[in-house]
């Protein structure tokens, strides 16, 4: 949690050069929140910068969405691409609801996820703003595949990294 308040501090001239980008590049907020589920399958709202019209359906994932790269604005864009738009979960570490390392935290509404990721042990862990799914493959990978990585991960978590899992 230190960490992440140190993160804050060090890196808040980007967090106010990005939210002036998105404000000029279109309407609406330039934090976007939404319902996911943490620890034990508890909902927490994550923070995230916004890279979409404020009108897009909130609670869909992105490639489900008809034509998700019209709804993604130029700033959204350039912060998705380096995956910027995260950088305000810096706060959601700090608030205790995930920490940098984990699985990313799946859609309150992800059920074919959620359900995956219990035959791994994989919900019973804090989310991550990174983990071993992203790292090897992010939202290319299908659900199973997905799961099972961060099963890995939770197998694997308190032997130091995971290099090992290969």
């Amino acid at each position: 949690m230190a960490l992440s308040g140190l993160a804050l501090c060090v890196l808040s001239p980007f967090f106010l050069g990005i939210s002036i980008a998105i404000k000029l590049d279109s309407k609406g907020p330039v934090i976007f929140r939404q319902k996911r589920v943490g620890i034990h399958k508890t909902h927490f709202e994550i923070f995230k910068f916004r890279t979409m019209y404020a009108d897009t359906p909130k609670d869909m994932p992105t490639h489900l969405l008809q034509n998700p790269d019209a709804m993604v604005t130029k700033t959204g864009a350039f912060l998705r691409k380096y995956s910027l738009d995260e950088l305000p979960q810096l706060l959601n570490i700090l608030r205790g609801d995930m920490s940098i390392v984990g699985p990313r935290p799946a859609l309150w509404n992800q059920y074919d996820l959620v359900s995956e990721r219990d035959k791994y042990g994989a919900n019973d862990v804090l989310p991550g703003l990174t983990g071993w799914a992203q790292i090897n493959g992010r939202d290319e990978l299908e659900i199973p595949v997905k799961a099972k990585l961060d099963g890995e991960y939770v197998k694997n978590m308190d032997c130091g990294w995971i290099y090992d899992a290969y």
